[in-house]
This record gives C-alpha cells, sequence and structure tokens, in this order.
C-alpha cells in the first residue's frame, strides 16, 4: 500500500486559488478590512461622479455668461442679464461688484456731503485707490467662496487614497498574524500550509491598492479642473472691473 505524505495531501486539497474563494476563506478581521474598503470605494466613485457632474456644470454655465457677457454693450445691460441668469459663479460675480461700486458711490456721496454741509456737495464717480484694491478683494472672497462650494468634497478624495493602502495594509498584517497563531497551534510549518493563509490576508494590501489609485487619480484631476475654473473667476472679475474703469463707474 502506497502511503501519501501530509504535504501532498495538503496540496491536493481545497487551496483558495480565485479572488473570492480567498476572501471567502479569509480571516474575520481581513473580511471586516474589506468590508471598510468597499465602503470607502463606493464613496470615492459617489464623490468623483457628484465633482464631475458638478465642475462641467459649472464649466458649461460660466462659458455661456462670459461669451454673453462680452457681447454686451453696457454694464447694466450686463446687470440686467445676470439678475435673469440661473445662479452659478460668474453671475454673483458680477452682481457683487456692481452691488459694491453702488454702495460705495452712495458712501462716497454721504461723505462728500458732510463735508460740505449741505445736500448740494458735487458728486464724482471716482473711486479712491484704496476703494479699487477693496474691490478686488471682495471679487477674490466671492471667487473663494465659489471655489469651496463647487470645490468642497474633493479633499475627501485625497483622504480616501491616502489612507485606504494603510487600512489595507492593517488588515494585511492582522491576517498574517491570525495565520502563524493557527499554524503555531496545529504543529505545520510547512510552505504549503503557510502560503494560502498569507495569500488571504495580502488581498487586504490588494484591495487598499484598488481603492487608493482611482481616488488619487480623481484628487488630481478635479482639482486641476477646480483650479482652471478658479482662473476663469480671476479672469473675469479682471474683466468686470475693466468694464467698470472705461465705463465711469470707477
Amino acid at each position: 500500500m502506497i502511503s501519501i505524505p501530509p504535504v501532498a495531501l495538503q496540496v491536493a486539497g481545497a487551496v483558495p486559488n480565485t479572488f473570492p474563494d480567498m476572501v471567502r476563506n479569509a480571516t474575520v478581521f481581513t473580511q471586516g478590512v474589506l468590508v471598510v474598503l468597499a465602503v470607502l470605494s463606493l464613496v470615492s466613485w459617489a464623490i468623483m461622479f457628484a465633482a464631475w457632474r458638478q465642475l462641467s456644470k459649472a464649466m458649461k454655465a460660466a462659458g455661456r455668461f462670459s461669451s454673453e457677457f462680452d457681447a454686451t454693450y453696457r454694464l447694466d445691460d450686463a446687470g440686467s442679464m445676470a439678475k435673469r441668469a440661473a445662479p452659478s459663479a460668474l453671475p454673483r460675480l458680477l452682481l457683487r461688484a456692481m452691488h459694491f461700486v453702488s454702495d460705495t458711490h452712495v458712501a462716497n456721496q454721504q461723505a462728500r456731503e458732510q463735508r460740505h454741509g449741505d445736500a448740494g456737495a458735487p458728486s464724482g464717480a471716482t473711486l479712491t485707490g484704496s476703494q479699487i484694491e477693496t474691490l478686488h478683494l471682495v471679487l477674490d472672497a466671492e471667487a473663494s467662496t465659489e471655489r469651496g462650494r463647487l470645490g468642497n468634497m474633493i479633499p475627501w478624495l485625497a483622504m480616501i487614497g491616502s489612507v485606504s493602502p494603510l487600512i489595507g495594509l492593517f488588515g494585511t498584517v492582522l491576517g498574517i498574524i491570525e495565520s502563524f497563531i493557527g499554524i503555531a497551534t496545529r504543529g505545520s510549518g510547512n510552505l504549503s500550509a503557510v502560503a494560502p493563509g498569507v495569500g488571504e490576508a495580502l488581498i487586504a494590501t490588494a484591495a487598499g491598492l484598488a481603492v487608493a489609485i482611482p481616488a488619487t487619480f480623481g484628487y488630481n484631476i478635479f482639482a486641476n479642473r477646480l483650479n482652471r475654473f478658479d482662473e476663469l473667476m480671476e479672469n473675469f472679475g479682471t474683466t468686470v472691473i475693466a468694464r467698470l474703469v472705461r465705463e465711469g463707474y470707477i
């Protein structure tokens, strides 16, 4: 009668060799880590879809309003158009600039009347250098608010991209520890006994990388698009100030 060595019996046994089998045979700690990584993956893809939709909508609205703004002859017409337009970044920037200029003119006129002591003080449309600089700051603050509104979820992609590999590594370490404890308990330390447990533990690291890579790509792509939109708002603000100067508002 031919005796079969124990190693041959282990090799001939059911050794998980596919990803689903490895997940099913993984330790409880590793499976828990995989669940966490699956949730983070769903969250990252949801954020990327929402950011893509929101930024695409904002860019299209900005391009359309910028073309319509360039086609107007007077800022009053552009202001009326901005009030009728759907709420978006560039109309809000234009209305914010015009409100600031209007309020500043009123404040300047009141200051001149107080200095002259009557209501017949000469009026002027010119703003001081500090007031024009304040207008720049107001537009920058408004653009920063728009940037924060559009990109409020994008930093989460960076966090998921940096944390997911560490979570996967944590699951791998826990899985390897439990595998070695099991090997020590059973008293079997050959390669065929060690390799399946280590392989099952390493899927947590692979899953962490699978979550982190798309999230990191998404963060860089959307951060770059957000920077381009920020430049578009900055250029539009400069154009608005130039139109205000040309038409005698400041």
